[in-house]
């Protein structure tokens, strides 16, 4: 479904910080100030997002992994819903430090989650005494909060797509680190510069983020085909 200038501004998009929370570097793609906010050019933003499809499409035909990080409230939920929706990685909660620069340490943490996963979907605990049964039941739900996103992940991404950059800095500096490609989805108050690729949005909309990321992950199942 292509996304239009007016879905865009209906959801939101366009409505970047006030005037006293922007980053310099982002003026290229601010249309006009209103009411102290400033408003974001959604031509930039749709250019920009053909332009991360088509990056998308062409990396996934090649092979490539993308993982997508958000964990804004109002977006984690839609975030982990898009990644599921074309078969690849996600983080909603909590981004733990050292997920990509520490891999090899973290890995044994998503082995150990894949297994309790098999465990528990087969039903093989419904012989375990109370006080185990309860013991794996928290550890299995406190892996699962951080972890279920990338528990098929056998090792590092090769693109990761970030939405809220001053949330996620941590996870930019990883991917910056391992020369790992970002797409980011920015809003008045970020830096263009810790980008490889972005999209000119706010990245706060609970209605505008979907739409995005819904065009993203077409974007990857069309390179699956």
């Amino acid at each position: 479904m292509k996304t239009t200038t007016k879905s865009l501004l209906k959801s939101g998009v366009h409505l970047g910080h006030s005037v006293s929370h922007w980053h310099p570097k982002m003026a290229p793609h601010i249309y006009q100030t209103r009411a102290g906010v400033h408003i974001i050019d959604l031509i930039q933003t749709q250019v920009c997002i053909a332009q991360a499809r088509q990056y998308l499409t062409a990396a996934t035909k090649q092979g490539y992994t993308t993982l997508f990080v958000g964990t804004k409230p109002q977006v984690s939920q839609s975030l982990a819903n898009v990644a599921k929706s074309c078969n690849s990685f996600y983080i909603n909660q909590r981004w733990l430090g050292g997920l990509l620069t520490n891999w090899k340490t973290l890995r044994q943490s998503v082995t150990t989650l894949a297994k309790m996963e098999m465990l528990h979907s087969q039903g093989l605990l419904t012989s375990l005494p109370k006080r185990r049964y309860a013991a794996f039941m928290r550890e299995y739900n406190r892996l699962s909060k951080y972890l279920a996103g990338v528990c098929s992940m056998t090792s590092e991404p090769d693109v990761v797509v970030v939405v809220g950059q001053q949330e996620e800095q941590n996870a930019i500096n990883e991917c910056n680190c391992l020369g790992i490609r970002t797409l980011t989805l920015l809003d008045t108050n970020s830096n263009p510069a810790f980008a490889d690729l972005y999209i000119p949005a706010s990245d706060d909309s609970a209605h505008g983020v979907p739409i995005i990321l819904n065009q993203l992950a077409n974007a990857i199942n069309i390179g699956r085909v």
